[in-house]
């Protein structure tokens, strides 16, 4: 941390940001790593000579958060909050507010058509949080890893969707199911980064991005700067650590969420991550007796829709069509690919809960249900001579065969 501390301080050395209103973009608490110690080392660099250092809690969709739950983010307590730190404002984004949004621009149909391959043309009205233009800069501080959206998370995505309106939102989450996630997760370039970065390239706000890449908390790099040149970098270091290779797929993985994911909204990364080496007809268990819900924002559309593979959207759109994309673009990343033929839906991976959950409702949302009061996890563990692999801190690391196999079928265009 001595070493980041120096990064932190050289920057602030060469920029002069004195009697400047600064906004500093965080994920929320679904997000791991040293974001409150870095956050800190920018504090004491240029908190006392700023006119501003806030604070934005890039939700995207999330639950807001309290500020306890903030500086918890932000590692101080609340005595710091009402001391060293009182200056600082804390906000939420408020997605659910049409009042915070403005309109920065709008992708074109061609555009998008070129950026996609084909696979979609439509327009795209870019909307973000307003509260970035009251500032006259403003910094990105989060981790990078592998993403089932758009293929490593950072930079410009705690704007998009972080801060973003829902058309933006909705739009790149569903390009990126349809693209599917064994083909997205741990690529750079992706289709849904490069509408990522065209909708950046409508904000004239001055930033930059402090990029960490963290395994288990554990600081590996950070990367200062322009947004995109910073993220690229991180993104490398992050295909360095974040990714497992392995030999053979297995056909049975409990994979432990952490208590960081406080729903299968975000515990679905569980999946994403190890989706692509479950075998052909295998079982991935989602293990979170912490979990109660489905999604604490999206739940009563989940228990509508249920989850299901691409292809049962894609070959009855006219049915799902008015639906969030973003929603139906999470219900078929936890559920897997797989077909959708003669009406009869074959996922490839057999996903199953072991949460607090019900039953019943499991059922509901077409996920397996197992009690994780009688999950033994030593019956997993060792056992990858029986196929069988446990994943601890489950979510974050990527899995991928040594083969370079991934399993997929082949594209469709979207009606």
């Amino acid at each position: 941390m001595a070493q980041a501390a120096n990064a932190v301080g050289e920057f602030f050395a060469q920029n002069d940001y004195t009697s400047k209103r600064l906004l500093l973009i965080v994920p929320d608490n679904t997000r791991s790593g040293p974001i409150g110690e870095v956050f800190k080392m920018i504090f004491d660099a240029i908190g006392g000579k700023a006119a501003a250092l806030d604070v934005l809690v890039a939700l995207g969709t999330h639950q807001p958060m309290t500020v306890e739950q903030i500086c918890t983010r932000l590692s101080i307590s609340l005595k710091e909050r009402k001391g060293k730190y009182r200056s600082v404002k804390f906000f939420n984004h408020e997605w659910d507010n049409p009042d915070t949004f403005t309109t920065i621009g709008r992708i074109t149909a061609d555009e998008i058509s070129e950026i996609s391959d084909g696979l979609f043309a439509e327009e795209v009205d870019v909307r973000i949080n307003k509260l970035i233009f009251d500032y006259d800069e403003f910094f990105i501080l989060g981790p990078v890893f592998p993403h089932e959206v758009v293929g490593f998370s950072g930079g410009h995505k705690y704007v998009f969707p972080g801060i973003a309106g829902a058309e933006i939102i909705n739009f790149f989450h569903w390009l990126g199911a349809v693209i599917t996630n064994p083909w997205v997760n741990g690529n750079k370039w992706t289709p849904t980064r490069k509408v990522v970065e065209k909708a950046a390239s409508f904000i004239d706000v001055p930033r930059k991005l402090f990029a960490v890449v963290a395994v288990n908390d554990q600081l590996k790099g950070l990367y200062i700067g322009d947004v995109r040149q910073a993220w690229e970098k991180a993104a490398d270091l992050s295909e360095q650590v974040h990714i497992i290779y392995v030999e053979k797929p297995y056909k049975t993985i409990l994979g432990i969420a952490p208590e960081m994911y406080d729903d299968i909204w975000t515990a679905g990364k569980v999946m994403y991550k190890l989706e692509p080496v479950v075998a052909d007809g295998g079982t991935l268990i989602i293990y979170a007796p912490h979990i109660t819900e489905i999604s604490y924002t999206h739940g009563k559309i989940l228990d509508e829709i249920g989850y299901h593979t691409r292809d049962y959207f894609l070959k009855q759109w006219d049915k799902f069509k008015d639906f969030p994309r973003g929603v139906t673009a999470h219900s078929t990343h936890v559920k897997g690919i797989g077909t959708f033929v003669d009406g009869i839906e074959k996922p490839r991976v057999n996903v199953i809960l072991a949460t607090q959950i019900s039953q019943e409702r499991c059922k509901k949302v077409n996920l397996g249900y197992m009690n994780p009061d009688e999950i033994n996890i030593g019956d997993y563990e060792n056992k990858a001579d029986q196929g069988m692999l446990v994943v601890h801190h489950a979510g974050e690391l990527l899995h991928r065969l040594k083969s370079g196999y991934i399993p997929s079928i082949p594209k469709e265009q979207k009606r």
